[in-house]
Formats: structure tokens, C-alpha cells, sequence
């Protein structure tokens, strides 16, 4: 195939390579920047529509989003801009079980994404933002611009790049992907298309990861009529908690007298969860204060507190924060109840192929021994493997070897400044490569939740809109146009 090049290529240009939910919204509010007249704006995204992403491009119906609808909007000055959406399409329809018993809605995933598609679709048909419908497979520098070409041959020259990818996918525990590899009911990655198709309806199941994605594997294989029984194991057995029964404002100052110490934070944040407990409230509203205030308690800590927390806290902080919708954890709760779904803690002590099934021995955390269990499927939900990001894809790690990019101090993505510009290999600012969404957590902490993503999106574009605006007040001519224009 014949590389095709952008037209008009000599106009200065964004690309963002990632066009889920973080490099659609840079992208919708780059186009709106008055800074941004003149540029042009790519999305490198293989998706059939931006705004998806993994979270989002989703058919199942079983997968819902984990937060009240009322709480999700890409508006930041209109919080009900999705409850309108929704409301203005007769949404959700063929759903009865979309209203939760706590009178809130919990839709179904994809129209959460198509929400994002349509709000973004004007700038697509009027041309203000392009996109290459394409994986980006290289990245090279090219003096002080970037080269970026995608699966299908597409070459884009920009200005500026936006790393707006995905997460890495999980990681199976070391030993297990090599085992299993080729097993007929394996799967190594269960948030792809059709990716528990394999599963027969009587299979035993061990699920490998105890978090939402475990639940929404549970759920999904019970709505398609899986009647086998279900082990979800992981080493500490947590599973992600559910939603509060009742309203609550958040309850907590964590940012007044700032911490500087991952202990003495645990132990404000245990304080704070016995004091709000005594007033009414219960630990959601703590923890929804946390959420809040993330950003500047993340900053507070040195990198050393940090990775503390990210390894001893990180396991009960994350089935505490992303919490389970509640018709999935009623499916959950119902298996845990009748006994067809178990949850259990420990260790893989062995695993092995036999024929077509799976042994595994584990040592098992809290009542000690060890059991023997056989499986006709294993399913891995262990969470994205955000230690291995520049190895995930090629682009990655060749701008790695380059010293463009390197993973951040904590284990969560890639370094990046207070600006979100990527940190190079020495630690210098790179000026125009921007790290956007949860891959910047290293810096900016909680970058999971929904309003925080949306925040930090329309952050990156502000940033690159000043550096648009920059470039033009520093461009020869400038001053005297400048000059021109007031005196017209």
C-alpha cells in the first residue's frame, strides 16, 4: 500500500493518538479554542467513532456504567447534560433494569459512548477535526515535529502530539499466560469483542482479579445463561463495593493541613471514617471527599509516599473508589448467596493442562492449606499492566528508546509534568508532547473517575491552546499584524 499524506499538511497541526473518552474530549475542546483557528486537529482511533474507547464501545447489555447517570456529563457547566441527552432520546428504552432500587440509573455503557460520539460528531462533519480510522504504529521525531503513521499507511506531520491511548491490557500472574496459551477457554484479556464467546454455558470458571471487571465478567456470563459455578480469586479476595444507600455530601478536609506521610494519611482517613460514621454518614461520603480532593493530596506527597501507598493501599482503595453498579452486584450477591459464585484469597501454587481442563493448587490466605480446584475456563481480569506501558505498544516504546517518554515514579503510566507534558529521559519537559487521562496519574493522582478525566482532558487542551497562542505572538510578523489589527 502506498502511504497516503495528510492534505494540507503545512498547517500547523495536533494529533492525538487514542480517541476514547480522554482524546475525544481534547479533541472537541481544541476545536472550540479560538487559539486553535488555523490549526488542525487529528484523532488517530481504529474505533468506528471517537468517544468510545475501551470503557465504552461496548455491545453488552450487561455492562453498565458504575455511576449514577446523573453524575456523568462532558459539560462542565452543565451537569445534566447526560440525563438530558438520555431524556431527549427516549433513553434508556428495552431496559427495565436500568433504575436501580436506589432510584438512580444505571444505563447500559454504550450509550454513555454514544452520548460522547454525538457530541463530537459536528466537529467531525464540519471538517474541524479528522479522523484516521487506523492503530498509530509509529511515532518518529523529525526536528522539532513529530511524524506519526498509522496501520493503513496514513502519515500525519504535527506541531503538537497528544498520548491519549489506552490502558495496557491485564497481565496474567507470571507463568500462568505461558501454560495456557492456545487452551481453547483461556482468555488472557476479557474486555474484547466476543471475548467470553468460548465459555460454555456448564464450564467451571476461575476468574484470575476480584475488581469491576470481575463483576462485570460474572454479570455478563449469568445474563447469558451460564449456570456453572464461578471462583473469582485473587491474593486478598477483596471485591469492589457498592454504591451508598442514600445521598450524601462528601465528609473530609484532607487538603487543609497537607500530608506528607502515607501512614499518617491512612490514619487521618480512618479517623475521618469513625467521625463521619458517628455523624450519620457512612464511608462513601469519605471516600467521595478523597476522590475530590485527590488531586491536591497527590501533590502534597513526595514520590516516596506515593509509591507507598500505590503498594500497600492501592488494592482496598480501588474496591472502595470504583464501586459496582447494583444490578451487577446484586447478580454477585446472589451467586455468593446460593453458592454457585465463591471469592477466595491466596496464592497460585501450581498450575497445569490437563487435556482440556485446568489444575490449580492455592495456598489459601487466611484459613492456611491448600486447595485443589479444576477448571474448563480461566478468565484473567487482574487490571491493566501499567508497569509494562511503553512495552504495550510500538510506538511506545520506540519514543521510549528515543528518550521521549519514560514510565513515571509510582507505576501507574508515564512521567509527566505539572503541564502534563511528557518528562524525557533525563527528566526535562518535552514542550510539544502532552500526556492526557489516566496514563498521567503518576502526576496528577486520581485520573479514573469520570468528572476527573473530563477535567484534566479540557486542562490538556488549555495547554495546548497557550502554546498555539504562544507560537503566534513569537511568529515573524507578529508584533506588526498585531499592530495592524488594533488600528483597524
Amino acid at each position: 500500500m502506498t502511504d497516503a499524506v495528510d492534505q494540507n499538511a503545512a498547517r500547523p497541526t495536533v494529533a492525538i493518538i487514542g480517541g476514547g473518552f480522554t482524546g475525544a474530549v481534547v479533541a472537541k475542546h481544541l476545536a472550540r479554542a479560538r487559539d486553535m483557528d488555523g490549526w488542525r486537529i487529528v484523532v488517530f482511533e481504529p474505533r468506528e467513532r471517537l468517544g468510545c474507547g475501551l470503557a465504552y464501545d461496548t455491545a453488552e447489555p450487561a455492562h453498565r456504567v458504575n455511576v449514577p447517570a446523573a453524575r456523568m456529563s462532558i459539560d462542565p457547566d452543565d451537569p445534566d447534560d447526560f440525563m438530558h441527552w438520555l431524556e431527549l432520546r427516549g433513553e434508556p428504552c428495552d431496559d427495565s433494569e436500568a433504575l436501580a432500587c436506589d432510584g438512580h440509573l444505571y444505563p447500559a455503557r454504550q450509550l454513555f459512548g454514544r452520548y460522547v460520539a454525538e457530541a463530537i460528531a459536528p466537529f467531525l462533519e464540519g471538517g474541524r477535526i479528522a479522523h484516521h480510522r487506523e492503530r498509530a504504529v509509529a511515532v518518529e521525531r523529525h526536528g522539532v515535529a513529530w511524524e506519526v503513521r498509522g496501520a493503513s499507511g496514513t502519515r500525519s506531520r504535527a506541531d503538537v502530539l497528544v498520548v491519549a491511548t489506552t490502558h495496557p491490557a491485564p497481565e496474567a500472574p507470571a507463568g500462568i499466560g505461558a501454560v495456557l496459551s492456545g487452551h481453547p477457554r483461556y482468555v488472557p484479556d476479557s474486555t474484547g469483542p466476543g471475548a467470553l464467546d468460548r465459555i460454555r454455558t456448564g464450564d467451571r470458571v476461575l476468574i484470575i482479579g476480584t475488581g469491576l471487571t470481575s463483576a462485570d465478567v460474572i454479570a455478563t456470563l449469568r445474563r447469558r445463561g451460564h449456570k456453572g459455578p464461578i471462583t473469582a480469586f485473587s491474593r486478598r479476595g477483596l471485591l469492589s463495593r457498592g454504591h451508598a444507600d442514600r445521598a450524601q455530601d462528601p465528609y473530609g478536609d484532607f487538603v487543609s493541613q497537607p500530608w506528607r506521610s502515607a501512614a499518617e494519611l491512612v490514619a487521618q482517613v480512618r479517623r475521618t471514617i469513625a467521625d463521619a460514621e458517628a455523624d450519620g454518614f457512612t464511608w462513601h461520603a469519605v471516600l467521595d471527599a478523597l476522590r475530590a480532593q485527590g488531586g491536591e493530596i497527590w501533590r502534597n506527597l513526595p514520590v516516596t509516599e506515593r509509591r507507598r501507598l500505590v503498594r500497600h493501599v492501592r488494592p482496598f482503595w480501588d474496591v472502595h473508589r470504583f464501586r459496582v453498579a447494583p444490578q451487577i452486584e446484586a447478580v454477585v450477591s446472589a451467586g455468593l448467596r446460593d453458592g454457585d459464585i465463591r471469592v477466595l484469597a491466596g496464592s497460585i501454587a501450581h498450575l497445569a493442562r490437563v487435556g482440556e481442563n485446568v489444575a490449580v493448587s492455592v495456598r489459601k490466605r487466611r484459613a492456611g492449606g491448600t486447595e485443589e480446584w479444576e477448571f474448563e475456563a480461566v478468565v484473567i481480569t487482574t487490571g491493566p499492566a501499567h508497569r509494562s506501558i511503553l512495552q504495550s505498544q510500538s510506538w511506545l516504546e520506540s519514543l521510549g528508546a528515543a528518550g521521549y517518554l519514560r514510565p513515571d515514579g509510582v507505576g501507574l503510566g508515564l512521567a509527566c509534568s505539572e503541564t502534563s507534558r511528557a518528562l524525557d529521559s533525563v527528566g526535562r519537559e518535552v514542550d510539544n508532547l502532552f500526556v492526557a487521562g489516566p496514563l498521567a496519574r503518576g502526576t496528577f493522582g486520581e485520573l479514573m473517575g469520570l468528572p476527573q478525566v473530563n477535567d484534566h482532558a479540557i486542562f490538556v487542551a488549555s495547554q495546548i491552546a497557550s502554546l498555539a497562542r504562544a507560537r503566534r505572538a513569537a511568529a515573524p510578523g507578529a508584533a506588526d499584524n498585531g499592530a495592524a489589527a488594533r488600528s483597524a
